[in-house]
């Protein structure tokens, strides 16, 4: 496969599974609104921020829960993450540069799974926050994460197993890996600054990772800190958990074998090991969440570094020329 659809197809996978996140994250804070404390609601916010490394518009001076927190903070803030397209973060932007890698790779994916990323983007793409804001915000990110599902769904589908399925799958499970780590990193940091958290503010962990259900058939309904932590880290059955997602990118390397440069490749799969056995064995071990998610994160990227230079800006330097594509 050419390099060029390699990294077409990664990066359209790692943008709508980023969008996927956005929309849960967005649909939890639009439904807080409407009768959840302003602490809760204010811990959202600075969560989801800290999660992608933005400081909210006009800085975060003046960002703290008061008696005089209202819907007009909400307003814009959801609307920075939602519909902004200089916000590369915002859904929006997501979805644009999702289709765009689609557009670009269309020999390469199924019709079917353009349709379906295409008629997403287009629903959404001229829509305001004004427009959904007095009616129900948190039904339009229901319904928007639905379409990504429905997306990849189709795609699981209709998509031809040869290597770009691979890429497709590779470029989920390190955005998997990487926003997970970045959304817990994020709880615990805040965590450490304010001592306590509420019991909900560690519920609506397990929401975003549709875990509600393996969490209370593992610990029962009360809610302890550790254990949820435990089940987003370690659990191998749970879909989007951390070792189940490193396990699977690993699964997608050894699929694919070595590229074009097989010292990186090699190194990437490697990496993807060590990343695997350091979850599988020294998580429960572990006392400090901090220092082994920072390091996971730093592996994350790592990985993805590697998975660039392997696949698709590697140097042609020393490879015959025939093999030169």
């Amino acid at each position: 496969m050419l390099s060029r659809s390699a990294e077409g197809i990664y990066w359209m996978a790692r943008y709508t599974e980023r969008a996927g996140f956005m929309c849960r994250l967005l649909q939890l804070q639009t439904e807080a609104l409407v009768d959840r404390p302003i602490r809760e609601i204010h811990f959202g916010w600075r969560r989801l921020y800290t999660a992608i490394n933005r400081r909210p518009l006009g800085g975060m001076e003046g960002f703290e829960p008061t008696d005089d927190y209202n819907l007009v903070d909400a307003y814009f803030l959801t609307d920075e993450l939602t519909f902004v397209r200089t916000n590369d973060a915002s859904l929006l932007s997501c979805y644009e540069m999702g289709r765009e890698n689609a557009r670009q790779v269309r020999n390469c994916i199924s019709d079917e799974m353009w349709t379906a990323l295409n008629t997403e983007y287009l629903k959404i793409q001229d829509i305001k926050l004004s427009d959904i804001w007095l009616s129900s915000p948190s039904s339009f990110y229901e319904e928007t994460g639905a379409g990504i599902d429905r997306f990849t769904g189709v795609a699981s589908a209709t998509m031809y197993r040869d290597e770009g399925w691979h890429f497709f799958r590779i470029g989920q499970f390190v955005e998997r890996i990487q926003f997970t780590c970045a959304l817990l990193l994020a709880q615990t940091r805040l965590e450490e600054r304010s001592r306590e958290l509420a019991d909900a503010d560690w519920r609506s962990l397990l929401r975003v990772f549709h875990a509600h259900e393996a969490y209370d058939r593992m610990y029962s309904i009360e809610t302890q800190p550790q254990f949820i932590l435990n089940v987003l880290v370690s659990d191998p059955q749970l879909p989007e958990a951390l070792r189940r997602s490193v396990d699977r990118a690993g699964q997608e390397l050894d699929s694919i074998g070595d590229g074009p440069n097989p010292a990186t490749s090699q190194a990437a799969r490697r990496l993807a090991g060590r990343l695997s056995a350091l979850i599988r064995f020294d998580w429960a071990d572990r006392t400090d969440n901090e220092a082994f998610l920072t390091q996971v994160f730093t592996y994350s990227r790592q990985l993805h570094n590697l998975i660039n230079e392997s696949f698709f800006n590697y140097s042609i330097t020393g490879i015959p020329r025939a093999d030169v594509r």
